[in-house]
């Protein structure tokens, strides 16, 4: 296959993205196929370059969004899909996180150039990515979601809805960025703000105590769960992307009856949530037993400590065969546009 792996990006997940990216260029590459690194921010990067421009880790903090627009990058742009590396590629492989690798436009700027893509569509992408029309749309399919404030409302009035500690986060974005859990009530403000600084609607939700799971879901079918120890008190950022610091067990510690319900609830949100090709679920397990939703990720990380490769590995599928299999998919259904029309 000629695969053209879009990753970077102008998000404040752009160093995650290049890791993501540059470990499945290495996947398809080590299974004997064409591969090209392409960033929507600059354009397609030469093969001499690629060290120098994927080298370095993704660090214990994401790049503060000032620093991202003094580097000098673009914002997606139309022509995209008229990149000659993107458009003579057998298919798109998207590794962008956050923003508009995440959000939907990508893939529909691909669905207008007939150029098939991996992971979801683009109506899929953007209902996952927003978390409050993903949880309306959980609650409506029976899988539980914590209880969250409507859009808007006064701090005092959410305090008195939800309790402390609460967890407040963007509406729209991943990796925790932005994510403060409040305990106090004057920290209420402080963490709406910084929630505002990634997106206009801060999304306040009741927080859940208890164990840390997610669900893979390949092709509709659910990979073992992950469970997840993390460094720090929840799974943010740093415990994410800094090798050693968090741990993971693999298939997750649940009995028979608990493992069932958890795989047949993730695939509940896949499908509601219009998930296709690959996708990841994440949960918690409160004290009574009860697994709480917490939202869908449809471009999921594929870094070294990344969980779709863990639950992939789990089930026998190394991760260059992932990668394969995943791209081989979308050359398979074609477009995702040609598919629906």
């Amino acid at each position: 296959m000629r695969v053209a792996v879009l990753l970077g990006g102008t998000s404040e997940e752009r160093k995650v993205s290049l890791a993501s990216g540059r470990a499945v260029v290495e996947a398809l590459r080590s299974r004997g196929h064409s591969v090209v690194a392409v960033d929507p921010a600059f354009g397609a990067i030469p093969g001499n370059e690629e060290d120098h421009y994927l080298g370095g880790a993704v660090g214990p903090a994401p790049p503060e969004i000032d620093d991202l627009r003094a580097m000098g990058l673009v914002a997606l742009g139309n022509a995209l899909a008229e990149l000659p590396a993107v458009r003579d590629a057998d298919v798109a492989f998207i590794a962008l996180h956050g923003g508009d690798g995440e959000n939907g436009r990508v893939q529909a700027l691909l669905d207008v150039g007939g150029v098939p893509y991996t992971g979801s569509g683009f109506i899929g992408s953007a209902i996952a990515f927003d978390k409050r029309l993903s949880k309306e749309l959980l609650v409506q399919a029976g899988v539980p979601t914590p209880a969250w404030a409507p859009r808007g409302q006064a701090p005092g009035s959410t305090l008195g809805s939800l309790g402390l500690p609460l967890v407040v986060k963007p509406s729209c974005g991943g990796s925790t960025v932005g994510l403060t859990i409040v305990r106090q009530a004057e920290e209420l403000g402080a963490a709406i703000g910084l929630a505002g600084r990634y997106d206009t609607d801060a999304l306040c939700e009741a927080f859940i105590a208890g164990r840390e799971l997610t669900v893979a879901v390949l092709d509709g079918q659910p990979l073992p769960a992950v469970e997840i120890f993390p460094g720090n008190e929840i799974y943010d950022y740093e415990s994410k992307y800094t090798p050693g610091m968090s741990r993971y067990e693999t298939p997750a510690a649940l009995d028979e009856d608990e493992s069932d319900l958890l795989a047949e609830l993730a695939v509940r949100a896949y499908h509601a949530l219009r998930q296709e090709s690959f996708s990841r679920i994440d949960f918690r397990r409160d004290e009574a037993g009860t697994f709480w939703c917490l939202e869908a990720n449809s471009v999921p990380g594929l870094t070294a400590t990344s969980l779709v490769p863990k639950a992939a590995a789990a089930a026998g599928i190394e991760f260059p065969e992932l990668c394969e299999r995943i791209a081989a998919a979308a050359v398979a259904a074609g477009s995702k546009s040609e598919a629906r029309s």
